[in-house]
């Protein structure tokens, strides 16, 4: 089947160049960035692109949208009128309850989403970072709704194997949201923070890999994460206070100097790293 890949930034390129690589002649790019398109184009990401989705969709069977979360519903509302029925449409946003269940309401007749998330995401932003290797052994969800056929289901979890992850899982849209509330969004608070403690820029010269690790994703692409935590609002905002309860408890025992309870935290905490070395 043909592809169609709208928005060519780091994700959507690094997809449309893995759908090349395997094999695939006909792989449609779209983008508001006339440049954008045309680097697709000269580094043999794309068949053909353009910035007006209208001129090539029919063409498409498989069209994936990698947009920002907000950008998804209208996208929908305004181009699917040339989307050939029988076609399905699937979002790799990064939040799924409040975006997937209203683009599926307004979906003309003959057309599906399923959602789907590979979890390989960059720091950084735009074409130019595009590489198809993120998804090699990658984990890659599928969040389908009661809206969603077997057949698409299956398709999504083949698509996740096909382009190189090795793990893929089928959550529920609060299920995805919860998981990506802790493992991503709380991770990207807790690097952001630490790097708004203070001014920190006299200490570069004496970094060391702990900090590196640990503020990574403290380069963060500011208008796509201000818009997820937004629309993860709830599930975030609790991680958080759980989080201030968490280090709040641990400068409580370092102010008592509670030794015992501090070596129980660490070992608690080994413990649990442990587990995702697996």
């Amino acid at each position: 089947m043909n592809y169609g890949i709208v928005g060519l930034g780091l994700m959507g390129a690094s997809l449309a160049s893995r759908l090349m690589e395997l094999g695939h002649n006909e792989v449609y790019g779209f983008d508001i960035n006339p440049l954008t398109i045309q680097i697709a184009k000269d580094r043999n990401y794309i068949t053909e692109g353009s910035t007006n989705p209208e001129e090539l969709l029919d063409r498409c069977q498989i069209i994936i949208l990698a947009l920002y979360p907000t950008q998804i519903q209208p996208w929908i509302e305004k181009y699917q009128s040339s989307i050939q029925v029988g076609s399905i449409l699937m979002d790799i946003s990064g939040v799924k309850s409040n975006i997937v269940k209203p683009c599926q309401e307004i979906l003309k007749y003959g057309l599906e989403l399923i959602s789907i998330h590979p979890m390989c995401g960059r720091e950084s932003r735009g074409i130019e970072q595009a590489d198809p290797t993120i998804f090699d052994d990658a984990n890659f969800i599928v969040v389908p709704t009661e809206k969603n056929t077997h057949s698409s289901i299956l398709l999504a979890e083949q698509l996740g194997s096909y382009l190189g992850c090795t793990r893929v899982a089928t959550l529920t849209p609060l299920e995805h949201d919860r998981m990506i509330g802790f493992l991503s969004q709380l991770t990207h608070v807790i690097a952001v923070s630490l790097m708004n403690t203070h001014d920190n820029s006299h200490l570069v010269e004496y970094t060391g890999d702990s900090f590196r690790d640990l503020t990574r994703i403290a380069s963060i692409n500011e208008d796509l994460w201000s818009e997820l935590f937004i629309l993860n609002k709830d599930i975030l905002l609790d991680e958080t206070n759980q989080f201030i309860d968490a280090i709040t408890h641990f400068r409580d025992v370092l102010q008592a100097e509670d030794i015992e309870e501090m070596k129980r935290l660490f070992i608690q905490s080994t413990e649990r790293r442990q587990l995702f070395n697996k």
